[in-house]
């Protein structure tokens, strides 16, 4: 099982969602980064349980303690372990899912591929391990924003709700001014009510989280395995419920000729820019300045309320009731996690810059 991402800002998270605690060790992060607990609790909070109706009622104040790489509140250079206590597990919650596997969810894949598994709130394969992707990428934030890049994501879509942002001038503060994070405050109101509407009746939802990223200069990526866009959509891919990636115009850009889609060239006073974005700030799996703009899709969570067949470990059939606590739409709390994997992903690939220059 891979639980490592990157080659020199790398990270390892660690833990089940219903065991002592959960974390994250960071390899590679430079020395001399300011860096505090509340730089990281920040973050944790966004992506926390129990923050709002809309969400599991699960609560969890994750608090982080480092353990290490940190002195007087700057990075050491070392590695940084990140440990955060699971307070409010309830595992009994879970027993009917020790010998009957959820629809949609990866009791069965993960019997099969092991042969045993935590079935406690899903273990490894619950949200809940995110925390320390979340931790990290509180980290590589304060990295990449000391090259002036910076990362926005928001809610997009939930359900067939659709906002209207503009990815050129949003920002942090528009995206926190509610519960479900989009800054298009009129369609937030409705996606809220849907979202209660589905808790009520035993449902969820899906949506997407569209996200910028401002500021990244011209040059990071790979031209062939590594490139940029394919890292960023194998980390958001790795995603708990994530099951679409696109960049810039995406499949829409299926039903546009070469002569729309193509994005003219022209010089800034000096700088080369783009008329057009439709590349999404990638060419060629590299940057090329340009704002990076990007879609993750989520599907509806997998654990609702209504009765559902199934079959349990001896394949017989059955049917089981969603127990426990769980979103009913993962989107909001999505928002912090799909940009600490874009800022992972940056933070790796402006490094990797650092160490290899372009010649």
């Amino acid at each position: 099982m891979s639980n490592t991402l990157g080659k020199i800002f790398r990270i390892t998270t660690w833990g089940e969602s219903h065991g002592e605690g959960i974390g994250v060790v960071i390899d590679g992060c430079p020395a001399g980064i300011p860096l505090s607990i509340s730089d990281i609790q920040t973050e944790l909070d966004r992506r926390r349980p129990g923050q709002s109706q809309i969400t599991t009622q699960r609560r969890e104040a994750d608090k982080p303690l480092i353990l290490s790489g940190v002195f007087n509140e700057v990075t050491l250079g070392t590695p940084i372990m990140i440990m955060v206590k699971n307070q409010d597990a309830r595992g009994k919650d879970y027993q009917e899912t020790e010998q009957t596997f959820r629809p949609s969810h990866a009791d069965y894949t993960y019997e099969a591929k092991y042969g045993i598994r935590d079935w406690k709130g899903g273990g490894r394969a619950s949200a809940r391990e995110t925390v320390g992707r979340v931790a990290a990428g509180a980290i590589a934030q304060k990295i990449l924003s000391t090259h002036n890049i910076e990362i926005v994501g928001y809610v997009k879509k939930v359900w067939n709700i659709v906002a209207d942002v503009d990815p050129g001038h949003v920002t942090r503060e528009d995206v926190e001014i509610n519960e479900v994070r989009c800054p298009d405050t009129a369609i937030a109101k409705t996606m809220i009510e849907r979202i209660k509407k589905a808790r009520k009746e035993g449902d969820s939802l899906g949506g997407v989280v569209e996200l910028v990223a401002r500021g990244v200069p011209p040059g990071l990526g790979e031209p062939v395995f590594d490139k940029l866009d394919a890292m960023l959509a194998s980390a958001l891919l790795s995603l708990p419920a994530c099951k679409g990636f696109e960049i810039g115009s995406g499949f829409a850009g299926t039903s546009m000729t070469g002569s729309e889609h193509n994005d003219a060239f022209y010089n800034d006073g000096g700088r080369i820019r783009t008329r057009t974005n439709h590349s999404g700030g990638v060419q060629g799996g590299i940057s090329n300045g340009e704002n990076i703009v990007l879609r993750a899709a989520f599907k509806p969570t997998a654990t609702i309320a209504k009765e559902q067949s199934t079959v349990n470990k001896l394949g017989k059939e059955t049917t089981i009731k969603g127990r426990g606590r769980h979103d009913p739409c993962v989107l909001p709390r999505a928002v912090p996690m799909v940009e600490s994997m874009v800022a992972l992903t940056l933070c790796d690939l402006l490094l990797r810059q650092s160490v290899n220059p372009t010649p």
